[in-house]
């Protein structure tokens, strides 16, 4: 069985775009694409993002907030930050086949106002995400 392609979405906690990302590409493109996600720190999973996720039919109520595996940035194809902090401080990545891309977005985490705005802003954000996820299993990039 031919190995594939492995993207490595990257946030600062691993909590919200980066799982939205993963989650996104696992019910998109999981049959071309081996997904993982992480962050500089482990901030848990957003409990928002879970339920933005539901809505849009996908569960990643079972995902974990993780930090950045050494081993796995390094045998990644793509790695994808997804907010200008991971992309600043990504750590070194010594494979040099490796694509790196920063798609970023805004941290549905920071909204503030009443829960409906909150949440109206994780739904803008999932929604972009989305967006990018489909345009990346269409073509690629």
């Amino acid at each position: 069985m031919e190995k594939k392609p492995l993207v490595y979405f990257l946030c600062t906690g691993n909590s919200c775009r980066s799982q939205i990302a993963d989650g996104f590409l696992q019910a998109l493109g999981s049959d071309r694409y081996e997904v993982k996600s992480a962050g500089l720190e482990a901030h848990g999973l957003n409990p928002r993002a879970v339920r933005v996720m539901q809505e849009a039919g996908v569960d990643i109520s079972q995902n974990t907030s993780d930090v950045i595996d050494p081993e796995v940035l390094n045998r990644s194809d793509y790695v994808i930050t997804l907010c200008g902090h991971a992309d600043e401080h990504c750590p070194a990545i010594s494979n040099k086949n490796v694509t790196k891309w920063h798609w970023g977005f805004d941290d549905p985490a920071k909204a503030t106002g009443t829960e409906g705005e909150i949440m109206e802003q994780f739904r803008t954000v999932r929604d972009s995400i989305k967006t990018r996820i489909e345009q990346f299993v269409r073509e690629g990039k």
